[in-house]
């Protein structure tokens, strides 16, 4: 039997890991990737169910918090570029957020999955222009230019008190914005139920700037 690496690769099978038995207040080093990986990879899971359990009307009531939080923290939109995403597996949809940007003077984008192991591309996209498939059926824009985002809005899977995040595992949004040519404000998006004591980060996680969730932005400090 065989485990998934935070990238998908496969590995060979080892002990089981017992990190989910742990106090979630106790955060002890923990220096063997292998072991990080598969705790992540469990709970990943663990949080992507808890999130569906929640109602579709709880999350929309959630969504238009959030979406009055991003207002709060980012202030005006007007000639700012903001690329956010298309909800996937219960992630809070702020679709509806996304048009009152481009209705205040903002644009918006997209990312999009271009190759396992690459940045993302990120397209203006807005609502009423064409979409196809991209990877996971998510949909992404068929046309439209690159462009760099002033602002990215990231979903997560978990967050930690430092603002690291827990993804899906590809290691997608890290990567890119490592390689952007200037850096963004870098927003986590999720709901209070996400947080978590740790994601045990490591050299390659880079925390968000900023965390909202419907209790509202938090900050750095």
């Amino acid at each position: 039997m065989t485990d998934t690496d935070d990238e998908g690769g496969a590995q060979y099978a080892s002990p089981p890991c017992f990190m989910h038995e742990l106090d979630p207040s106790f955060q002890a080093p923990v220096a063997d990737w292998s072991d990080v990986r598969r705790w992540r990879k469990a709970e990943r899971e663990r949080l992507i169910q808890s999130r569906l359990a929640v109602s579709a009307d709880a999350r929309t009531a959630m969504a238009a918090r959030i979406a009055d939080g991003l207002d709060e923290l980012i202030g005006d939109v007007a000639g700012k570029m903001v690329s956010l995403y298309w909800p996937f597996r219960g992630e809070p949809d702020l679709r509806p957020w996304m048009a009152t940007v481009v209705d205040r003077g903002g644009q918006t984008a997209l990312p999009i999955v271009i190759e396992k192991g690459h940045p993302l591309v990120f397209k203006a996209w807005k609502a009423g222009e064409p979409l196809e498939k991209g990877v996971w059926n998510i949909p992404v824009p068929a046309a439209g230019d690159p462009v760099f985002p002033d602002v990215v809005i990231a979903p997560i899977v978990g967050i930690d008190p430092n603002r690291y995040r827990l993804g899906y595992g590809g290691g997608f949004f890290d990567r890119t914005i490592a390689a952007m040519p200037r850096k963004p404000l870098v927003i986590g998006i999720g709901y209070e139920l996400q947080r978590i004591a740790t994601i045990y980060p490591q050299p390659h996680d880079i925390p968000m700037d900023a965390v909202v969730t419907e209790a509202g932005p938090r900050r750095p400090g």
